[in-house]
């Protein structure tokens, strides 16, 4: 499959309620074509209020890929309790930040008490192991970082096997909230594998687009600021200090426009990489 112009992804539009603006969205991905129905807010809005749909739109597109791996009889393995990939340095953009900033304000005091006591024991052990201050120069530089300076970060920060601050008893206690990067890490291979990702044969789903990329993009491109991912450990405090910009608003179809055409772009990039990757097979 291939795809072939800028309508690869399009939407049409018609006015439903005074409030909202429905956005019937068709998405070709290497694992099929998807169809499916936005309801976009209209007026200004926040960039926040794109999240939880760009979300939902990039987990319709990755349950094409689970359906074509199961047909293949490669079946998901991750279960409820199997919470071995939450000792991974989890990236977010700048929107999935502020997001998680609302959502974990909206918690009752207690539980606000309990994920601040939480990060500040995390902050420590990451200073005393030497990865924090490196950290913090991902979420505050002012230029892309490209992978091959992001990767030696990620294997310091996977080594300490450091869980996730939000993970309790073993679970995820901002389920609904968590980032897109966590929602996208599926695999097939045997679960008792992923102690170690490193070095041992783990099989993920395959990602069509990271949404966590595409939502960076939009931001990067609305707030004319450089792309940038935060670490999940700094991620409320990094959106806590730059609360004056999650204030912004835009129209809503304007931020919708913006995110169908990053989406496009990436996907289009996906397929020209993939044609590239089969040509060089071909010749083999």
């Amino acid at each position: 499959m291939q795809l072939t112009n800028r309508w690869g992804v399009f939407y049409d539009a018609s006015m439903t309620t005074p409030s909202l603006e429905r956005f019937n969205i068709g998405v070709n991905t290497p694992a099929g074509r998807l169809n499916t129905v936005l309801d976009v807010p209209t007026g200004f809005v926040p960039i926040t209020s794109i999240v939880p749909l760009t979300r939902r739109l990039g987990e319709e597109i990755l349950k094409l890929e689970e359906h074509q791996s199961r047909s293949s009889g490669r079946a998901v393995s991750c279960r409820m309790g199997c919470a071995a990939c939450c000792r991974m340095l989890v990236p977010l953009s700048p929107p999935e930040a502020f997001s998680l900033l609302e959502y974990v304000e909206q918690l009752p005091e207690e539980r606000q008490a309990a994920i601040g006591r939480n990060l500040a024991a995390s902050k420590a052990e990451l200073a005393a192991q030497g990865v924090l201050h490196r950290l913090e120069s991902v979420a505050d530089a002012e230029r892309p970082i490209p992978d091959e300076e992001l990767e030696p970060i990620n294997r310091a920060y996977y080594a300490l096997r450091h869980p996730c601050p939000f993970l309790e008893n073993e679970m995820c206690s901002i389920y609904e909230a968590r980032p897109a990067a966590c929602r996208e890490l599926l695999v097939t291979s045997p679960a008792d594998l992923c102690h170690n990702f490193v070095d041992n044969p783990v099989e993920p789903i395959p990602v069509s687009v990271r949404i966590g990329t595409v939502l960076g993009l939009v931001w990067a491109t609305v707030s004319e600021s450089a792309p940038r991912l935060i670490p999940l450990p700094l991620a409320l405090e990094w959106a806590r200090t730059h609360r004056a910009a999650a204030a912004k608003r835009w129209a809503g179809a304007h931020l919708i426009d913006r995110m169908l055409d990053t989406l496009w772009r990436v996907l289009s990039q996906g397929f020209e990489t993939g044609a590239r990757g089969e040509g060089r097979e071909a010749r083999d």
